[in-house]
C-alpha cells in the first residue's frame, strides 16, 4: 500500500473516531495506527482544516461536540445570572477556613466569592484576576498574592509562563476553579488555551479543587480542556438534577446546591 493511501485511510478512520466519540487523543492514536505522535498531529491538523475537527489540548474535539462557540467579554459575563453566581459565591466562600491558603481562579463567580469572602485573619488568597485582585484589596486582614503575567484585557486575567511559574513551588489548600464548559463526558472547558494551561498548574498546585459554576455551563463544551470531571473534589452550583448527582456519586465529588 502506498504511503499517500496510507495516510488517507488512516484519516479517515480517525474522523470516523472523532464523529463516533466526540474526541480523541494524540498519544492513544499513535498507539493505534502505529505511527508517531507528530504524525497524528498533522493528520489532526488536516481534518480541522476540513472542519471535521477542532484542535484540543492533546487531541481533538468533533465540531459538532464544541457548541460555545464564541467567549463572551467580561462586561457581559457580568450581567448573566447575577443571582446565581451570588449564592454560589457566597457558598463557596463559606468552605474557606481560618489558615486556609487558597487560589481564586479568574470569572465572575470567582469573583462573587471575593465578594462574600470574610475579612478574617491567616487566610492567604492567591489570584490571577484584577477584578478579584481589587476585591479582595479592601479586606485588610486577608493576605493577597497576585499572579503576574501578561493581561489578556477580554476578561481583566493574567497569563504566560511568568503566571504558570508563580506556582510552581507552591501549595495551596483549596482551588476555586471556574469554568465555560462541564460536560460529564468532555470534562471541564475553557474559551482560551493559555488559561486552560494554568488551571492545570492551579489543580496541581491544589490539596483540595472545587469547580464553581452555574447550572447553565452543564453540557457545554468549549475547545480547550483543563481536566476531567473526576478530578474535582467538589462542584458548587445552584442547582443539580438526578444525573448530575448520579455522575457525583461514581465519579467521587462532593455535590454543593446553593
Amino acid at each position: 500500500m502506498s504511503v499517500t493511501r496510507d495516510t488517507s485511510g488512516r484519516r479517515q478512520q480517525i474522523s470516523a473516531l472523532v464523529r463516533e466519540r466526540g474526541s480523541v487523543q494524540v498519544v492513544p492514536l499513535a498507539a493505534r495506527f502505529g505511527v508517531s505522535m507528530q504524525t497524528i498531529r498533522k493528520d489532526l491538523h488536516y481534518l480541522a482544516k476540513r472542519g471535521v475537527a477542532e484542535r484540543s489540548y492533546g487531541g481533538a474535539i468533533s465540531t459538532d461536540a464544541v457548541n460555545v462557540v464564541a467567549e463572551p467579554p467580561v462586561e457581559a459575563k457580568r450581567a448573566i445570572n447575577v443571582d446565581e453566581k451570588s449564592r454560589i459565591g457566597a457558598l463557596a466562600a463559606a468552605m474557606v477556613m481560618p489558615g486556609d491558603s487558597v487560589v481564586l481562579d479568574s470569572g465572575t463567580t470567582a469573583l462573587q466569592i471575593a465578594l462574600h469572602l470574610a475579612d478574617i485573619d491567616d487566610v492567604t488568597v492567591l489570584t490571577n484576576d484584577l477584578d478579584i485582585l481589587c476585591a479582595l484589596a479592601g479586606k485588610e486582614r486577608i493576605n493577597v498574592v497576585m499572579l503576574g503575567g501578561t493581561l489578556r484585557r477580554r476578561n481583566r486575567a493574567f497569563y504566560g509562563a511568568q503566571t504558570e511559574s508563580a506556582l510552581d513551588e507552591l501549595h495551596v489548600d483549596k482551588l476555586f476553579l471556574g469554568v465555560d464548559g462541564f460536560d460529564i463526558e468532555r470534562g471541564i472547558t475553557t474559551h482560551y488555551e493559555p488559561e486552560a494551561a494554568l488551571n492545570r498548574k492551579m489543580v496541581k498546585a491544589a490539596g483540595q479543587v472545587i469547580a464553581v459554576t452555574d447550572r447553565s455551563k452543564f453540557g457545554r463544551v468549549c475547545l480547550h480542556r483543563i481536566i476531567n470531571v473526576g478530578e474535582i473534589d467538589d462542584l458548587v452550583t445552584d442547582g443539580a438534577d438526578d444525573a448530575m448527582q448520579a455522575a457525583a456519586d461514581r465519579l467521587g465529588f462532593r455535590l454543593h446546591v446553593a
